[in-house]
């Protein structure tokens, strides 16, 4: 997260809102004498925002650590980002820096039951699935007889109790309308995806604080 206080005003509902239509993070665990544990995961939010289900590999060093029990533990969701050079500003004396979008969900990961499992795999490709209509959704059903079975032997179910949420939305709100304004154009003319037009119309959009920072 940044520090700069001008890039946390976002509220909490626009946040998990976002960490909501992303749908994948970088879960981090920290156990004790050992290095962070990350891994790469698919996530369904709660309508509340309270918690975040998850599926690991059985054999990820992260459900092996959760078997002792519930752990400290964050996702951290990242939008669209991009290099912004000081040229476009339009003013002398600027730097090079780096606009991106990040929303963190702290909590308490835990393992749940296996018979949990099937209802979580359901629930999450029916999320995504939705946003694929209108293609015949995939439903688990459509397996073949026992296959879905094995695979599911392979993985367990987590939940992350969310205890705290926060974003960062770094858009140059710390420069006036105008610098910032032709800094989004020049995201928006030399960047490279749908990210950056994304990223660029986020600036536009973004309001000008009083004082300005770095």
């Amino acid at each position: 997260m940044h520090p700069n206080p001008v890039f946390h005003t976002e509220s909490p509902d626009r946040n998990l809102a976002w960490a909501c239509e992303r749908g994948f993070g970088i879960l981090a665990v920290s156990a004790p004498d050992a290095a962070p544990m990350l891994a790469h995961v698919p996530f369904l939010l709660d309508d509340a925002g309270t918690s975040a289900h998850l599926h690991l590999v059985r054999s990820n060093p992260i459900a092996r650590a959760l078997q002792g029990g519930p752990l400290p533990a964050r996702i951290a969701v990242s939008g669209p980002d991009a290099y912004v050079s000081p040229d476009w500003y339009g003013v002398p004396d600027q730097v090079p820096t780096w606009n991106y979008i990040a929303v963190h969900l702290t909590g308490r990961l835990q393992l749940l039951p296996d018979a949990d499992l099937r209802e979580l795999i359901d629930a999450q490709s029916a999320h995504f699935e939705d946003r694929l209509l209108p293609k015949m959704p995939w439903t688990t059903d459509k397996m073949t007889e026992g296959v879905m079975e094995r695979m599911m032997r392979q993985i367990v179910p987590a939940r992350l109790d969310v205890e705290a949420v926060d974003g960062t939305w770094k858009m140059n709100q710390n420069k006036a309308d105008d610098v910032r304004l032709r800094a989004a154009d020049g995201v928006d003319a030399f960047g490279i995806g749908t990210d950056t037009r994304l990223l660029a119309a986020l600036m536009r959009g973004a309001g000008t604080p009083e004082k300005d920072g770095t």
